[in-house]
């Protein structure tokens, strides 16, 4: 759209007089928009999104309503102190509890079949040094959950090439991504928030009483600026976030499916689940870092034959099935995994870096982002 050609109802409506822009409009960017036109019932609030759909890992995440397995809390507690990692896991659960009540447990699809930890046969040490801990873990997240988070547990599902048992999270569960982000559209829908798709920022500058924001299609300024992008964070300047690509493919319905959870395997960095009979299987990045740390939606050959080949050999070794689809979605990473909500100048603010927490987090980082106005 050529910015001269803008009528003057179009300028009028959709982007004059703006009191709050927020660029996202995935899980922070909404739930910032929804707090906000809470706080503020009668400013005008605009979402810019650059994709058709939210792009970033919103509607392309796997679904898992989890805060992390074993071994992924023992590896934190490496890097960040027992409070830090306390911290950490209660915003996670705060923020699931957050997202079921805004939307209820049967719009998102929630049902809490329970988080699995597998172990491959080639990681003894790490198996048995989770086993080894469980008491201390659960004794450290009482004061969350009230009661014991993991146990160990039998190979129910015939899982082949892993150790003898998994960590169960019995307080972990799914939801359905696509019904999760529809209900989160219709609200800011109803709560007359606008969004324009297809908008990518390019520039913005805060000049002391508004903020100028160019974008691929117009220039317009608003009043605050709001950015909720994670993964994409970088392009407009937030050098802390890395971007995190993240494959993923799913299968074609199986019969009689008897999988019911979600699951992780090599320390979180391979994760399935069942939905609709079939099974969602994602992750890989850690076969090569540095050529997922790109905004490019898209997949390689090496982490998708590494997928196809755990599913064959480990998840469903004497089960025929076959794939159906393949995407990717990005995700924002940095060196720690607390997310950053602040402001950066005195009219922009962001909530940025999920860690790949962004359903469990993403309701909590949006509401503290608009609770920093």
């Amino acid at each position: 759209m050529n910015e001269t050609n803008l009528s003057y109802w179009e300028y009028k409506t959709w982007l004059s007089n703006i009191d709050f822009t927020i660029i996202g409009s995935g899980i922070v960017g909404l739930s910032c928009a929804l707090r906000l036109r809470t706080k503020f019932p009668k400013a005008k609030i605009l979402i810019l999104e650059r994709g058709m759909l939210p792009n970033g890992a919103s509607t392309k995440n796997a679904g898992f309503a989890c805060f992390g397995s074993l071994s992924e809390i023992l590896d934190d507690l490496n890097s960040h102190t027992e409070a830090e990692v306390l911290r950490l896991i209660q915003k996670r659960y705060q923020g699931l509890q957050l997202l079921r009540q805004h939307l209820g447990d049967q719009i998102i699809d929630y049902v809490q079949y329970g988080g699995y930890e597998l172990f491959t046969t080639h990681d003894k040490i790490l198996y048995e040094d989770c086993l080894s801990k469980i008491e201390q873990i659960n004794s450290l997240l009482k004061p969350i959950f009230k009661s014991d988070v993991f146990c160990s547990k039998e190979n129910i599902f015939n899982f082949n090439n892993i150790q003898p048992k998994y960590i169960l999270n019995q307080f972990e569960g799914q939801i359905n991504t696509g019904q999760m982000m529809e209900a989160l559209l219709q609200k800011a829908q109803n709560s007359n928030i606008k969004i324009l798709n297809n908008c990518t920022v390019t520039n913005f500058e805060d000049n002391n009483t508004a903020v100028e924001i160019k974008t691929d299609q117009f220039t317009f300024s608003t009043h605050k600026l709001l950015i909720a992008t994670n993964g994409f964070a970088s392009q407009l300047g937030i050098k802390q976030v890395k971007p995190a690509r993240a494959q993923v493919l799913i299968t074609h319905p199986i019969e009689n499916l008897h999988i019911k959870g979600t699951f992780h395997l090599d320390k979180g960095y391979y994760y399935f689940r069942n939905i609709d009979n079939r099974i969602l299987f994602g992750g890989g990045r850690n076969l090569d870092f540095k050529t997922e740390e790109t905004t490019n939606l898209g997949q390689t050959q090496l982490i998708q034959q590494k997928l196809e080949e755990i599913l064959h050999e480990v998840i469903l070794p004497d089960t025929k099935f076959e794939i159906d689809r393949r995407w990717s979605g990005i995700m924002g990473v940095g060196d720690q995994k607390k997310s950053i909500i602040k402001p950066l100048s005195q009219h922009v603010f962001c909530g940025v870096r999920q860690g790949g927490m962004g359903v469990a987090i993403g309701s909590l980082v949006g509401t503290e982002l608009a609770d920093l106005l």
